[in-house]
């Protein structure tokens, strides 16, 4: 542990505000836990109303310069970071499986696909385009210019503190916009870094500020009511994010929101077993079970859900569970003690409605947040489990019969990101991709995040779509010239 104390004393830990660390203005601190013990990796400052002001008062100095800085420089910026991060991947690597819980494979993996936003959005830089047409009634031109929204207020959740950054940064930056990031109270350590790597590369004082706080809700909404912020983009709970869309109308901000997510995933009796039982263990145990795309419900045709539940349960029995850092380790800690209790309730409740354990089922006692990577057979339909996002290591199992049930029960939520469906019959992919009501649908497939394709959903799954070439639209704003 010597050499990771040095590593934590290198780190900044103080606001990012005009381009440079500064402390808070009352000076107050709050702690950021290691969750695999439980212990306090290091104090960061504690940002304050005040702080947001300061950061918007840098944005709004700096926003007609860097709306005006021609995109291949934007660019060029974008892509001397994704060198960096690609060049100090280890430490990255390193420092989100310190203050999330990951496996450091899992968190190499992040790195790569968080570090791959600033790339293609430094090439979607140099492509904003507009249109000049001439009327259809013949009396005048129209021009049509695409240009940067303005001051952005970006809210990124724990489970990604990388990706989720750089997914949002990297499309307001390469727009023109500058960006207020206010990081997870969890993780707000690689978000920190990824400032300084962005100032290394040459990012302007004040086109990016990050906010850490232990009180996210008095920041924001002080944020959201000053005239000067134009955009806020958010990813997080759908209570959360209810709550910010209310506030954002007042000030008729543009809004893009990432909300929960309850993934059905849906296996055949066509599908290839082993392909299907793969795909469940990548969709289901990506980053510990802790992202909002994970198969949250499986479902699985009946004449072959006995076979898939021994296979899915003799994999889940032999992952190793140990800290992120572990070599061996394979699945890491939940964020928090709190976080566990809610995945325990929830597996409870399952338990008490007729579902059975098949392997786990309990936290792991001793020192940080550990739960057993579960299996649930036999869940019953109104078992909370296959209503409420999981977020943990726990695989639910349904069945169901035939084409019909199948895409009534992956229907059955109020959300609709992302879900997954195994076949070998195209006709029956393409018509269960037409019915399922998700953004994202993946086919024979167990991830599905590219950072070339729009990432988004649909009911109350969110507003917008993130990376692909669709996601610098989101900070973007469309201005007509009518021209004689």
């Amino acid at each position: 542990m010597h050499d990771i104390a040095g590593f934590l004393e290198s780190l900044p830990v103080r606001l990012w505000i005009d381009g440079s660390e500064v402390p808070a203005r009352d000076g107050k601190t709050f702690s950021v836990h290691n969750p695999a013990t439980g212990e306090v990796l290091v104090d960061v400052v504690d940002a304050t109303q005040w702080d947001g002001d300061a950061a918007l008062d840098a944005a709004a100095v700096a926003q007609p310069t860097w709306a005006a800085t021609p995109p291949r420089r934007r660019a060029e910026i974008l892509h001397r970071a994704w060198e960096l991060v690609e060049s100090r991947g280890d430490e990255f690597a390193l420092l989100i499986t310190l203050e999330m819980g990951k496996p450091l494979g899992e968190s190499h993996a992040e790195v790569t696909y968080g570090g791959e936003f600033l790339r293609w959005f430094s090439e979607e830089a140099v492509r904003i385009n507009g249109r000049y047409t001439r009327s259809p009634t013949g009396n005048g031109r129209i021009l049509v210019t695409r240009e940067p929204l303005g001051i952005t207020l970006a809210i990124t959740p724990w489970n990604f503190p990388l990706a989720m950054g750089t997914r949002k940064i990297a499309p307001a930056l390469a727009a023109g916009c500058t960006v207020i990031v206010k990081p997870a109270q969890e993780t707000p350590l690689t978000m920190l870094l990824l400032a300084q790597v962005l100032a290394d590369a040459g990012l302007p004082p004040g086109v990016l500020s990050v906010l850490p706080t232990s009180s996210p809700a008095s920041l924001t909404d002080h944020m959201l009511t000053d005239r000067r912020l134009r955009k806020i983009t958010f990813t997080g709970s759908t209570r959360v994010g209810k709550l910010l869309l209310s506030q954002a109308a007042r000030g008729v901000l543009r809004t893009s929101m990432e909300l929960g997510g309850n993934a059905p995933f849906v296996v055949f009796a066509d599908a290839d077993l082993d392909a299907a039982v793969d795909g469940a263990m990548a969709a289901k145990m990506r980053n510990n079970g802790e992202a909002c795309t994970a198969a949250n419900r499986i479902y699985v045709e009946n004449s072959i859900r006995r076979e898939f539940t021994r296979r899915i349960t003799t994999r889940m029995r032999n992952l190793e569970v140990g800290a992120g850092y572990r070599a061996e380790s394979q699945v890491g800690p939940l964020i928090s003690a709190d976080h566990r209790a809610r995945v325990a309730e929830l597996v409870d409740d399952a338990v008490s409605t007729g579902a059975v354990v098949t392997t786990g089922g309990k936290p792991i006692e001793g020192s940080g947040y550990f739960y057993e990577p579960t299996v649930l057979a036999d869940v019953p339909a109104h078992a909370r489990i296959l209503k409420e996002e999981i977020f943990g290591p726990v695989a639910a199992i349904a069945g169901f019969d035939g084409d019909e049930q199948g895409i009534s029960a992956a229907n059955d939520t109020q959300y609709g990101l992302a879900a997954y469906i195994y076949t070998s019959s195209l006709d029956r992919a393409l018509l269960m991709s037409d019915a399922l009501e998700a953004g994202m649908i993946g086919i024979n497939r167990g991830i599905i995040s590219d950072v070339a394709a729009p990432f988004g959903g649909v009911k109350q799954s969110g507003l917008g779509r993130e990376s692909g070439s669709e996601g610098i639209n989101e900070y973007l704003e469309t201005k007509y010239i009518a021209l004689p």
